[in-house]
Formats: structure tokens, C-alpha cells, sequence
């Protein structure tokens, strides 16, 4: 596996005007929430299948039936700087969902366990696999995604790029867009080792420059493949004139640094 650099930007307290109203009106994913937890470490009989035992039995009980939820999984560390964290991601139709949301989940577990000891018992349990520390980000949908086509029945490998956009005073969102569009388009989508490919950008959270790049492979060996295919096909595409060109005219619109994550997709646990 090739070593890949995880550098940290500084955070630009900027606004893109990003044109998000045209998604507004479509009955799809427009949100994201992504909340960081982290294992319990002092937890001593700590077992995998107990773990995903219980979130298999809430996942059925209230996630399933939640009507505000479009989607929810699990991502554990593979290749981050933290090896105590678990990614919980949860996709919403709108900004009024996610509030619904939690309402709904807390009228769905009084009826899934209606017996107020019971229920307390069971989120203790649930909750004795976690620390108290965790932080939660919003991210904007963005279009251009592949998705996946088929709930997966084995565990991916979820490769998370998350770049920072610089905000170029001559720049604009449809030249911007018109580049990102066709590098889609003539890479990514021909890359035969993307399973899935997801994009979204910050809305609400701690770094208002994010661009994040959620790629679906396989596996580890797959990822390789993947980003050594990624210059193959721009080589393919575009003469080196060309790529020269496309690389003066989009570098203006990031900072030059990102940030690498690989985690593993935990199969049996989405929505």
C-alpha cells in the first residue's frame, strides 16, 4: 500500500456561494450528518459481534421506520490519524428532517421497548461501546454522484478525500464546474475500481473550505488500483498541452492541500 501523507489546513472563515436552491427542489439526499465517535477503550469485554448485535437490533427497531432518514451506516478506522474513532453518517431530504428526525427516533424506542426500565437498559448497553467525546459536521449534497448499485452484502472500503477550496477573487462556479464535470466524467466514472462515488461540501461544522470526495473500492488492493488508474485515464482524455491547461485553470480554486482518510464500510448496518 502506497504511504499516503494526511496534511491539515488551516480553516478560511469564508462563504462559497454555492448555488444549493435548484437541489432544494428535488425529493433526494440534500444533507449529511456525520458524527465522530470514538470506542469506549476501558470497555474489557468489549467483542465485535455483540457490538454490531445491538446496532443491528436498533438499526431494525427505530432507524428503519424513522420515515425522516434516508440512509445511515457505520464507518470504522482503517487508515486515520485516530484509531479509536467510528464514523455514523445519515443522509436527510431536508434541514427540517434531521430535527424531525431525532424526535422521531426517541417516539420509536418508547415503542420498540415501552417499558421505561427496559429501554434504559438496552441504550446503556448501547452506549457503554462509546466514550463521551464526539463531534458532529453537516454536509451540502452535491451532484455528480455514482452511486452504488446495490446495498452492499460485504464490507467496502471507503477512501475519503477532503480537499479546501481557496476562493480565487477571478474565479466562478461555472468554470469551476464545467472542469469538475468533465474530470468526472473522463475519470472518475471511467475508473472501472470506483465502485461508488459521493461528493458533498461543508454546510455546517468547523471548516467552512471543505470539498469532500467519498470513493467506494473494494478493498485496500482495489484503492491502489484506483488511484494508479486515476493519471492513466486523464492521459487518456486530454493531450499533456491539455492537462497543463486544465491544471492552471482549476489549481486557483484550492488551497493545495488535503486531506486523505481510508475507512471500512460495516456491512448490515445501513439504511
Amino acid at each position: 500500500m502506497k504511504t499516503i501523507r494526511i496534511l491539515f489546513a488551516v480553516a478560511a472563515l469564508i462563504v462559497f456561494d454555492w448555488d444549493l436552491q435548484a437541489q432544494e427542489e428535488e425529493q433526494v439526499p440534500k444533507y449529511i450528518t456525520r458524527t465522530t465517535m470514538h470506542w469506549n477503550m476501558n470497555k474489557d469485554d468489549f467483542k465485535m459481534s455483540d457490538w454490531k448485535a445491538i446496532e443491528k437490533e436498533y438499526l431494525d427497531k427505530v432507524v428503519m421506520k424513522n420515515e425522516h432518514i434516508i440512509g445511515a451506516s457505520f464507518f470504522m478506522h482503517q487508515f486515520t490519524a485516530d484509531n479509536t474513532t467510528l464514523e455514523y453518517v445519515q443522509t436527510f431530504a431536508s434541514w427540517e428532517a434531521i430535527e424531525k428526525a431525532a424526535q422521531r427516533n426517541s417516539e420509536l424506542a418508547k415503542e420498540a421497548w415501552p417499558d421505561d426500565e427496559a429501554r434504559s437498559e438496552f441504550f446503556a448497553k448501547r452506549n457503554d461501546f462509546y466514550s463521551n467525546e464526539h463531534s458532529d459536521e453537516i454536509y451540502a449534497v452535491m451532484e455528480g454522484a455514482k452511486p452504488l448499485a446495490e446495498m452492499p452484502d460485504k464490507d467496502l472500503t471507503l477512501y475519503l478525500r477532503i480537499s479546501h477550496f481557496a476562493f480565487p477573487k477571478d474565479g466562478n462556479y461555472e468554470e469551476w464546474k464545467e472542469l469538475r464535470d468533465e474530470r468526472l466524467q473522463k475519470v472518475v466514472y471511467n475508473n472501472e475500481y470506483v465502485m461508488g462515488y459521493y461528493p458533498s461540501t461543508h454546510y455546517y461544522g468547523g471548516d467552512r473550505t471543505e470539498f469532500i470526495e467519498g470513493f467506494y473500492v473494494e478493498d485496500v488492493a482495489a484503492l491502489d488500483k484506483m488511484l494508479d488508474r486515476m493519471p492513466e485515464l486523464a492521459k487518456e482524455a486530454w493531450s499533456e498541452e491539455e492537462r497543463k491547461a486544465r491544471w492552471e485553470k482549476g489549481a486557483k480554486y484550492y488551497t493545495g492541500v488535503h486531506e486523505d482518510y481510508i475507512y471500512t464500510y460495516v456491512s448490515g448496518l445501513s439504511k
